[in-house]
Order: structure tokens, then sequence, then C-alpha cells
């Protein structure tokens, strides 16, 4: 019998991990009052329904290509003093970092 060699071995690890990302989880109220400070409201569907539509429909996707979605709600005061500690406004890539690094707290992993 042949002994598999460290990189088939790692190989092998690696494709039983799932790809982890993190996205970003509203309420109705938490989803407007984020939109309604955004500095990208235009990023934001027209109704938080349209929204919960698209997100579901977007982790589905990530699911069927083999990646989990981890949804973090988003309690806009904590975003919004977040925001203010990191001199940044409230817009799509602070909204995706601020989840990536309260996800990357959660999992005890650091986003630096």
């Amino acid at each position: 019998m042949r002994r598999s060699t460290l990189t088939h071995r790692l190989h092998a690890k690696k494709r039983h991990q799932a790809m982890i990302v993190g996205v970003v989880g509203y309420t109705a109220e938490t989803w407007a009052q984020v939109k309604a400070t955004a500095t990208d409201p235009q990023c934001f569907e027209n109704s938080f329904e349209q929204w919960h539509k698209a997100a579901v429909a977007a982790r589905r996707e990530f699911l069927r290509s083999g990646v989990k979605a981890i949804e973090y709600q988003i309690d806009p005061a904590i975003f919004a003093a977040w925001c203010a500690q990191h001199q940044q406004e409230n817009n799509a890539t602070a909204r995706a970092e601020f989840v990536s690094e309260k996800l990357g707290e959660a999992y005890g992993q650091s986003g630096s």
C-alpha cells in the first residue's frame, strides 16, 4: 500500500474545508436605518422585501458553489460607532469590512 504524501494529504484536507464568506444581514428596521445614513443608498434595493429576496438568492448561489455564507446582523448604532472609530463612511466597502471583522472576531481570526 502506497503512503500518501504530505502534499496529497493537504490537498485532500483543503477539499473538505468549506470556503466561508460573511454577508450583511438586516431586519426590516435596521435595513431602513442603515440605508438612511448610507453614502451609497443607490446600492440598496428599493425595499427590504426586495433586499431579502436578493439576499436569500445570493446565499443559495454561494451554497451551490461550495461556499458557506454566514450572515451577520448589523446593529446600526454599533456600525455607526465602528465607522467613526475607523474613519469610514457608511458605504458598501465599510459594511463588508465591518461584517468581515466581526465574523473574524467571532471565529477567532484576525483580519490584519
